[in-house]
């Protein structure tokens, strides 16, 4: 079937979704904490400043997240990807050249927002292009974009640093705001809303027997499923960027690494990010979406225990490998159990709604977090706060039931 070939455009859609992540995360959001404590240093902020300048950011997030179907009903999908990542790509150039604590606030929640109005179109296409049984990979595929960025960061950032000093961190919102544009105008080139719009069937054996996706067995309705995907959306929120945000400053305050050191560390992430998304995705396509999203908390949980506990260097890299292997996988599964659970036509608002309650928790979370550790001295409070949190979103997820079988 000609669907079914390797040169299929769907492969085209996520490179242009990964590089859609790569850009208003893995630039935008996830360098932040890289940049942290040179940002620090040269603004005169506190640990709690810097985590509410990120909860900012989600806030933004939050909003777009929630306004993101509305904007579909009007704008298509590769128009608002595009426009959202010009937006990123300003925003960081004019914070590279700021000094105001309000005016960076104000450009990160703008940040945030176009990272909403990006994500939710890019991810919601995988229902659209791939049936179920190739979505959980093209999703992890795409979100491989986050680690390439947090790789790439890992190592710019500290070089940045030595090579301009105090102004290093200005050099690399700079950097990171011109590669935003550039992708930008790239995406916009390459993304396209729908496969019959190249007279094209997405890709993906079709099932002999059709089902209604939102009709699921048991005592279960569809607004039953919705509401339990995003309560572990919103758990997962709560604590995965707790990590992101305050790991670079943690290895350099409470384990005295230099900071070429702790980019490498960071960098060290990126590079298990990569398998992250793709690897559970895979699993979850073979598995079950409810046994990959167990295994991925479990091992998120144990990165969080090992950074908490300060048991040595051997620790934490197991912490930041474990992070790696796992951050990512939640996001990807999610994208593909909305299309999974309740069908490709409500693909979209599905996966609008689990991914507004996953932003309220990422909004809560750095910034509590950062009250948290300045008030205790120390962020392995917050740590293991988040790894409680982690176990009871696995316990929560025994109880999701297996979705209906569908034709796509």
């Amino acid at each position: 079937m000609a669907a079914n070939k390797p040169c299929h455009y769907a492969w085209v859609i996520v490179l242009s979704g990964a590089l859609t992540i790569f850009s208003c995360f893995g630039l935008a959001r996830f360098a932040f904490g890289m940049l942290l404590p040179a940002m620090r240093d040269g603004l005169g902020l506190s640990i709690d400043d810097m985590g509410f300048l990120s909860t900012g950011n989600f806030a933004g997030y939050l909003v777009a997240v929630g306004l993101a179907p509305l904007a579909l009903r009007y704008v298509s999908a590769r128009k608002l990807v595009t426009a959202s990542l010009l937006v990123i790509g300003l925003c960081l150039l004019v914070i590279s050249q700021s000094s105001d604590y309000w005016l960076l606030g104000a450009l990160y929640t703008v940040i945030g927002m176009g990272g909403g109005f990006a994500n939710i179109p890019s991810m919601a296409l995988v229902s659209r292009w791939f049936r179920r049984e190739r979505r959980g990979q093209a999703a992890g595929m795409m979100i491989m974009g986050n680690g390439t960025a947090i790789i790439l960061t890992g190592f710019l950032v500290p070089w940045l640093n030595v090579t301009f000093g105090g102004q290093g961190w200005r050099m690399g919102w700079l950097l990171l705001g011109g590669t935003c544009l550039v992708l930008g105008v790239v995406v916009g080139l390459l993304l396209r809303n729908d496969p019959a719009d190249l007279g094209l069937e997405p890709l993906g054996r079709t099932q002999a027997v059709a089902y209604d996706p939102s009709e699921t067995h048991g005592p279960y309705r569809a607004s039953r499923i919705l509401l339990h995907l995003g309560g572990l959306y919103l758990l997962f929120g709560l604590t995965y960027m707790v990590y992101g945000t305050f790991i670079v400053a943690t290895m350099v305050d409470e384990y005295h690494y230099a900071e070429a050191t702790a980019g490498s560390f960071w960098s060290w992430t990126g590079f298990f990010c990569l398998f992250s998304g793709v690897g559970f995705g895979i699993l979850s396509d073979r598995l079950g979406r409810r046994g990959g999203l167990i295994l991925a908390f479990a091992v998120q949980g144990a990165a969080y225990l090992l950074v908490a506990s300060k048991l040595g260097t051997l620790a934490l890299f197991g912490s930041v490998a474990l992070y790696g292997l796992a951050v990512f996988a939640v996001p990807a599964i999610m994208a593909a159990a909305v299309g999974d659970y309740l069908g490709t036509a409500r693909a979209a608002a599905a996966f609008s709604f689990i991914t507004f309650c996953f932003a309220i928790g990422q909004t809560i979370g750095p910034g509590a977090a950062g009250v948290l550790a300045e008030a205790a001295g120390t962020f392995s409070v917050p740590y293991y706060i988040a790894a409680g949190i982690n176990a009871i979103a696995l316990l929560a997820t025994c109880f999701l039931p297996r979705p209906p079988r569908d034709a796509g």
